[in-house]
Order: C-alpha cells, then sequence, then structure tokens
C-alpha cells in the first residue's frame, strides 16, 4: 500500500480487505468503503444514512409482486418512475457516478452503480435478482439464477427498463459486434461487481493525469480483492514513478519483472529496464 496513508485511508483499506474475504461480502459495504476512499467527507454516518435509504426503499416495494416480470416492474415503478434513478451520456464523465452515497443522493449514475442499487432494494425486499454484466452495460436479472434463460432483464441505467430478448442482443451487438452468449447471463458475483466498478474508476482516472490519485486508490482497493489481475502491480509500480517515488516504484517494477520473468524474460527485462530509469531518475 502507499505509504503515508491517513489512519482513517488505513482503516478503510482494512475493513475492505475483511469485507472482500467474508464467505459472503456485503456488495453495499464494499462500494460504501470503496466511495469513503474517494471522497473523505463520507463518515461513518454517512454510510449508514445509504443504508438506511435502501432499507426504506425496499420497504415502498409491493409485498412479492409475483413473477420476475412482476418484480421488475414493480422496481421499475419505485426506482425509475417515482425515486428517479437513471443515467445520461454525462454520468460517464463524473467521478459521483461511481461512488455509491453520491448515485444514491443524485438518483444518477454508471449503469453499473444503478444496478448496485437495484439489487440492494430488490435483494432486501426477497426479490430473486442478481447482477448480469452484459458486455458493456450492466444491468439486472429477476428471476432463478439457476435458470439464466428464463430471467427477466432490466436496464437500471434507462430508468428499469424491461428488455426483450432482441433488445439484449442490440446491447451486446453495440458493445462487441457479436450474438448474445447465454454465458453472459450468468449472476456476476459481488466480487466481479466491485472489481469492474474499480476498473471504471482507473479508466476515469486514466485520461486525467492530474487525478493519479484516484488511480492509485483505485488500483490499489483492486490488490485488496482476493482474486484480481496479476498486472495490477506493474499499473500501482508506474503509477509510483509517475508521483515521484522512484525508488518504491524501482522496486516493485523488479519484483514484477521476476514474477514475468518465469514465463517471458524479454517482457521482464523491459520492466527491468524501466526499474532502472526509475532509479536513475534519483540522480
Amino acid at each position: 500500500m502507499s505509504p503515508h496513508l491517513s489512519p482513517r485511508s488505513t482503516e478503510l483499506r482494512r475493513r475492505f480487505a475483511e469485507e472482500a474475504r467474508a464467505e459472503r461480502p456485503d456488495l453495499a459495504q464494499l462500494c460504501l468503503l470503496l466511495a469513503a476512499q474517494g471522497d473523505a467527507a463520507l463518515d461513518e454516518a454517512g454510510m449508514d444514512a445509504v443504508q438506511i435509504e435502501l432499507d426504506e426503499l425496499a420497504g415502498r416495494l409491493p409485498y412479492r409482486p409475483g413473477s420476475p416480470h412482476g418484480w421488475a416492474t414493480a422496481c421499475a415503478q419505485l426506482l425509475g418512475a417515482r425515486a428517479g434513478f437513471h443515467g445520461t451520456p454525462n454520468d460517464y464523465q463524473r467521478l459521483e457516478s461511481s461512488l455509491l452515497h453520491e448515485v444514491v443522493r443524485r438518483r444518477r449514475g454508471l449503469p453499473i452503480l444503478l444496478s448496485v442499487v437495484w439489487l440492494e432494494v430488490a435483494r432486501r425486499a426477497g426479490a430473486p435478482v442478481c447482477g448480469v454484466a452484459l458486455p458493456g452495460h450492466f444491468v439486472v436479472g429477476f428471476g432463478p439464477p439457476e435458470k439464466p434463460e428464463d430471467q427477466v432483464l432490466a436496464d437500471p441505467f434507462d430508468g428499469g427498463r424491461v428488455l426483450t430478448g432482441p433488445d439484449a442482443q442490440m446491447l451486446v451487438a453495440g458493445a462487441t459486434g457479436g450474438p448474445l452468449d447465454p454465458s453472459m447471463l450468468q449472476p456476476a458475483d459481488p466480487l466481479d461487481v466491485v472489481l469492474r466498478i474499480l476498473n471504471n474508476i482507473r479508466a476515469w482516472a486514466a485520461t486525467r493525469p492530474e487525478r493519479s490519485d484516484v488511480s492509485m486508490w483505485a488500483v490499489e482497493l483492486s490488490l485488496l480483492l482476493p482474486a484480481h489481475p496479476a498486472r495490477l502491480r506493474y499499473e500501482r509500480a508506474q503509477l509510483l514513478v509517475r508521483r515521484g517515488d522512484f525508488v518504491n516504484g524501482a522496486v516493485e517494477l523488479e519484483a514484477y519483472a521476476d514474477v514475468v520473468g518465469a514465463v517471458d524474460e524479454t517482457a521482464a527485462e523491459s520492466v527491468r529496464e524501466q526499474a532502472r530509469a526509475a532509479r536513475a531518475m534519483l540522480n
């Protein structure tokens, strides 16, 4: 982890890592701990307030509205029409669109964060619901998770519009150019959802060099997840160098090179050269 972390940040990361390794990770709690890392103003009372609001929204859903389509329609009426949760293209340009407390406050966000709201509200109301990580666009599915073909998909970004088969196929075709594969309808694991959120944050910060602080905490939280791409260690080392921590950046580049060297010595030597260049910046 980064040196000179505040006690608050250190504690948030400890709790994030602990929750990520729980037998049944709490998606809302992970998202709030992530958000608190990105917004120092989000304190314990603020996190509790979000959980309470999710509970209150769940209490406003009809009691067991019936079929998967009934659940999808009820959630769309409450969360989309009455509460006003939706997204717009401009939301992709805002970091707040990836922070759960801001999404709950603004009623706006990225598809995956709006889906987290839907998942948490519907789950608390007893709905058979799961996240569905379609390529390029996250949605929610109502119905038995063991039978994805029987699910009813809804798009929280579009106010909860229920998706027909052709709708889902068009979303996938727009993102990949290919057809909808049944494997794409499998329920998304909570930790995969969190990693995808962090990937979105890293992508947002990557186009804003002045926000390397955001890149750093996003990659470091990703590294706390039990399963993560090994290349994130390389990304973190590069960030350290970019932020002027040449010694620690070089050390981490060398450690990554040792791992890579087991399968690709040419690539490892390239990383070692970057480490030498980082150390040379100290002279």
